[in-house]
């Protein structure tokens, strides 16, 4: 094998959910691909680097200022969904059941992973809360450990402050990624949500 090819191999391989197997298909298609192709992919790449960035209210990605859910005023403004990623947020919005505005957290506490609430946009949370008319706030982490232990403090965090605040369903088998549940399921998880007021612990 080429060095070129091997290098290229490994950079896919780092990938997120990418092994060696798929980084050795990903890279035979690229070789196969036409350079105005190879062109068109790396532009785009490039292209989506420069444009996207996270919403200035809630994180979401956008081109602009406020994503287009933020900017939207037929957007519930009073129930604030918190997701942990931006990618969440379009599985969410397939399922067609919530017409609230989002909050990105950028992860969830992991202590193994040195992931700390100051690392995540928990602070930013709480500053919606005050400055803004929020009635409810979901929280619609994964049903992992980290997940549950994310919604659970957060939880703590709002207590006091006269809001509701609820967690989705188990709809979402325990240890599942949001990402990896359907629309039918992600439905049912928000219509059945859990009141968290008064179940959270201090």
């Amino acid at each position: 094998m080429s060095q070129a090819l091997a290098r290229l191999i490994e950079r896919l391989s780092e990938l997120p959910g990418i092994g060696i197997k798929s980084a050795e298909r990903i890279a035979r298609h690229i070789l196969k691909s036409s350079p105005d192709d190879i062109r068109k992919l790396t532009d785009t790449i490039l292209e989506a680097c420069q444009r996207v960035h996270a919403c200035k209210r809630c994180g979401n990605l956008t081109e602009e200022e406020l994503c287009s859910i933020c900017s939207n005023p037929a957007r519930l403004k009073t129930e604030i969904c918190v997701v942990e990623e931006a990618f969440d947020i379009p599985i969410i919005e397939r399922a067609g059941v919530f017409k609230g505005v989002y909050h990105v957290l950028g992860g969830v506490l992991s202590p193994l992973q040195d992931v700390s609430a100051d690392k995540l946009r928990i602070g930013d949370l709480l500053d919606r809360v005050d400055r803004e008319e929020i009635h409810e706030i979901i929280l619609a982490t994964s049903a992992t450990t980290e997940g549950e232990a994310t919604a659970h403090y957060i939880a703590r965090q709002l207590r006091g402050k006269g809001i509701r605040v609820t967690r989705i369903a188990r709809g979402i088998p325990v240890g599942t990624d949001l990402g990896l549940a359907d629309e039918v399921t992600i439905s049912k998880a928000l219509k059945g949500r859990e009141d968290l007021n008064s179940g959270a612990q201090d």
